[in-house]
């Protein structure tokens, strides 16, 4: 039996960073759109929810910057899970927008 291999660590670290810094962007858009939203300004509650669609973007982000990492190492079979997976994605905002 063949062990699975981890992702390169390449990607691990550009992975890594996008979820760990873009927790922390959309936190803090959430927290100032919070904060705004205390002082009666509507403008608070819209700012709040940009912040939700980032958390909701992060998911995407991950599998859009997979795709290219396998299709710059011309890894074609992981690649075409990836947007497989994208596509999905894509598909599903487009019949849930409806």
């Amino acid at each position: 039996m063949k062990a699975v291999a981890a992702l390169p660590a390449p990607l691990e670290r550009t992975l890594g960073s996008l979820l760990h810094y873009g927790t922390y962007i959309a936190s803090l858009v959430i927290a100032l759109g919070l904060a705004l939203s205390f002082g009666s300004n509507p403008a608070g509650q819209r700012i709040a929810g940009v912040g939700i669609a980032l958390f909701i973007v992060l998911p995407v982000a991950r599998v859009g910057t997979m795709l290219i990492f396998f299709l710059r190492t011309r890894d074609y079979r992981f690649s075409a899970i990836a947007a497989l997976v994208l596509g999905i994605i894509v598909i599903s905002y487009v019949v849930g927008a409806r």
